[in-house]
């Protein structure tokens, strides 16, 4: 059975909540990734912020990147994640329950990696991978 440690993008590295989205927009171009995660000052995971939270929640609201903190855009809300040990059905539940596209690996509450669609499909047969992004991409009218 493959786990998420199997499938995760290891070395991921958070934003700080105190950063600014100019920072975030940077860090994100360097590593040429889409989604950076947030911890707050004691360290713990705190959300995901991705470059669509910059310019939808940020710029296409008139406010300026460079004096918006990351820690403004995930607020207080629910973070969803998984235990690295978890088996990857655990992993594909979570994401399409919650429709998300990337999902944090922890291990005894530190952040270890995180797994991206793109890292799904590299490891996994089509048809998982076909079932997960219906259920992520399906939209309610």
């Amino acid at each position: 059975m493959t786990t998420a440690r199997e499938v995760m993008h290891r070395g991921c590295e958070c934003l700080s909540i105190n950063e600014n989205l100019t920072t975030a927009a940077r860090r994100m171009a360097e590593m040429d990734v889409g989604a950076l995660p947030v911890c707050g000052e004691d360290g713990r995971l705190k959300g995901i912020i991705t470059d669509r939270d910059i310019v939808v929640k940020a710029i296409a609201q008139g406010r300026n990147p460079s004096d918006c903190r990351a820690g403004e855009l995930v607020g207080e809300g629910e973070v969803w994640y998984v235990d690295a040990g978890s088996d990857i059905e655990s992993v594909l539940h979570e994401m399409a329950e919650h429709r998300i596209r990337r999902l944090p690996v922890l291990e005894e509450n530190e952040l270890v990696g995180i797994i991206s669609q793109a890292d799904l499909a590299a490891k996994l047969p089509d048809e998982m991978v076909g079932e997960l992004v219906t259920a992520i991409s399906v939209t309610s009218h």
